[in-house]
């Protein structure tokens, strides 16, 4: 394959990596608390040692969209949305994750979990304890929740110490490759869920231009196949 070949292959494979991540935001666009990808394209040049370098285009940075998404009402005692920056800390299987997702509930023994049966932990990394007899439930904007006016914990809201060390696990869990810290400025408010931050209309729009660019490239490496073959039927009948 010729370099304009080779030029073009990097470009589909990172416009199909594209395309598979824009279908996943269009399909969790009404996820509460999910947050919207991308795909970055970066140049690099291949060395090709008996010739001229060759510059590709490469699509393998994944990038988060942390924007804030709308905060819906429900009304729901345990669900909790964060206004600001800052995420809920819950224990996972493989450890602590962070989430914007904060349609809690309880499990059998009385703990605050997520609908995936994690526990939700408070700012000391413990789990939060809701007794099954508890009247109205009332929650502070700093996350400390209380019963009938008796405090029972409050919810850990965290942040990383640097975006950029943040790894999605899942549709809604971070892993924070670094350190974290409390997000004090963050206010956590009862009742509400926070939205995906999808915009489903730029979406589909992108959607179109990848699938565009796509079968541009695709009709390229049609017709240099084409000419490759014409190409070597004229130099097998001369």
């Amino acid at each position: 394959m010729e370099a304009a070949g080779y030029t073009t292959v990097t470009r589909q494979i990172g416009l199909l990596r594209e395309m598979q991540i824009i279908a996943n935001n269009i399909a969790n666009a009404s996820t509460t608390g999910f947050r919207q990808e991308g795909l970055i394209f970066s140049e690099y040049v291949a060395d090709t040692q008996n010739g001229p370098s060759l510059s590709m285009a490469s699509g393998n940075i994944r990038n988060t969209s942390f924007q804030q998404g709308a905060l819906t009402a429900t009304g729901a005692r345990l669900d909790f949305a964060i206004e600001g920056d800052g995420f809920f800390l819950v224990q996972t299987p493989g450890g602590e994750r962070l989430t914007r997702a904060g349609n809690f509930t309880t499990n059998a023994v009385g703990e605050l979990v997520t609908l995936d049966g994690n526990r939700v932990l408070d700012s000391g990394g413990a789990p939060i304890f809701i007794p099954p007899d508890s009247g109205t439930l009332g929650m502070a904007a700093d996350g400390t929740i209380s019963a009938d006016g008796r405090p029972l914990g409050q919810i850990g809201v965290v942040r990383p110490a640097q975006e950029s060390e943040l790894s999605r696990e899942g549709g809604v869990l971070f892993r924070a490759k670094g350190p974290i810290e409390p997000a004090p400025e963050a206010r956590i408010v009862q009742g509400y869920l926070e939205a995906s931050n999808v915009d489903p209309i730029l979406q589909v729009s992108r959607m179109i231009e990848v699938q565009r660019g796509y079968e541009l490239g695709q009709s390229f490496l049609d017709a240099e196949d084409k000419r490759v073959r014409e190409a070597m039927r004229a130099m097998t009948r001369a």
